[in-house]
């Protein structure tokens, strides 16, 4: 594959949503090559509007995107909107049913005008029951169980990012480049539809079936039973806090050698895997006293040297002064709309050795309206 081309170069996305899980479809979808085009209200997205802990989400999720203000409360609106759509391979949405189809867009009937149109509708619910109901990342998780799994019973937490709506946009995603391909082979479009809980529930798989297989109930993870006789937090010399994961025989060997724990080594309560768990509760306190007595670089590069898991506790910030996430390709930087530049995560894979995204820009509101009409043959949207 040429550096100078993408996957999804010859793909039109035309994206009429908002917050994140249908935008991070689009933004994945553009930083693999495709032509975005974020179709906003005439006062723009609700989300450029957010503070607090919502004020990256439009500039992180709609980089690499094109801005288009269209009216859809004109007829002028709603016929340029429907030529847009008859050059666009993809039509992402993520509004509640029956939203859409108060702006005239139903599914069926971009289907039928449109026949080689994929539509990926991003949603609250999978089709059922609750396919009527909003849905928001917590409450999701509070429904799965997600929520009690991270917290407890008594004190449900969610997890502390939009997990479910990033990973629904990653669904999103998946069920376009299938359906690109199924295209290719029937020359039909399809319909996706993408569901915010059962992304949750997808989850928690694992738990379900851990109980479905047993029969014992699920335990929250921060009271759960370890199955490493070494999986904790400590503290350091100087003050930092690490967290260590001895999980192998090997693992038990090299780190009760390097910390001067030879005597676990020969003691006949410790000689396998189930001993050492079943004695953590005085195994764990000495240990935490020998990491006490260690500077946190010297336990790292002790650790690394071992191949033992470790990681000091950071915050999310800290990440920009991590020599991995500094390395060439680990960031990639952006212009806001407003002009500020900012930089954050590459997409987390590689094509051929090379990341993606840099140098993907915050559109202005509305900034490539004129040129996108212009493409279609089509003069200013205004009122009527």
């Amino acid at each position: 594959m040429g550096s100078e081309r993408l996957p999804l170069a010859d793909i039109r996305v035309v994206e009429m949503s908002h917050m994140i899980m249908g935008p991070s479809c689009g933004m994945i979808l553009a930083q693999l090559g495709a032509e975005v085009i974020k179709v906003e209200p005439p006062r723009g997205d609700k989300t450029r509007d957010l503070a607090g802990m919502g004020t990256a989400f439009f500039p992180l999720f709609n980089r690499g995107k094109r801005s288009m203000v269209i009216d859809m409360t004109t007829k002028r609106g709603r016929a340029a909107f429907d030529a847009l759509l008859a050059t666009a391979d993809v039509f992402i949405e993520n509004f509640r049913d029956g939203q859409l189809e108060g702006q005239g867009i139903r599914a069926d009937e971009l289907r039928a005008r449109h026949p080689g149109l994929i539509i990926a509708g991003h949603k609250g619910f999978l089709s059922g029951p609750y396919e009527h109901r909003p849905a928001l990342d917590e409450v999701v998780q509070m429904m799965t169980g997600l929520a009690m799994m991270t917290g407890s019973q008594a004190q449900p937490r969610r997890v502390g990012s939009s997990a479910n709506d990033i990973m629904g946009g990653m669904f999103g995603v998946i069920g376009i480049l299938a359906a690109l391909l199924e295209r290719a082979r029937t020359g039909k479009g399809g319909e996706i539809r993408v569901g915010l809980f059962e992304n949750c529930l997808f989850m928690v798989a694992q738990h379900m079936v851990q109980h479905e297989l047993t029969g014992a109930p699920s335990v929250p993870m921060p009271e759960r039973v370890h199955a490493w006789p070494i999986y904790d937090i400590f503290e350091t010399r100087d003050g930092g806090r690490i967290f260590i994961g001895v999980v192998t025989d090997g693992h038990w060997r090299a780190f009760c050698e390097a910390f001067d724990l030879s005597a676990f080594l020969a003691d006949d309560r410790l000689q396998n895997a189930t001993d050492r768990i079943d004695a953590r509760g005085w195994t764990v306190p000495i240990v935490a006293d020998r990491i006490r007595a260690v500077p946190l670089a010297d336990l790292e590069a002790t650790l690394d040297r071992l191949n033992i898991p470790f990681s000091r506790i950071n915050r999310p910030e800290d990440m920009f002064d991590d020599p991995h996430v500094q390395r060439p390709g680990g960031l990639v930087s952006s212009t806001h709309a407003d002009g500020r530049r900012f930089r954050c995560p590459a997409l987390p894979l590689e094509l051929d050795g090379r990341g993606l995204g840099d140098g993907l820009d915050v559109p202005a509101l509305g900034a490539d309206t004129a040129d996108i009409l212009a493409e279609l043959g089509l003069a200013e949207v205004g009122d009527g």
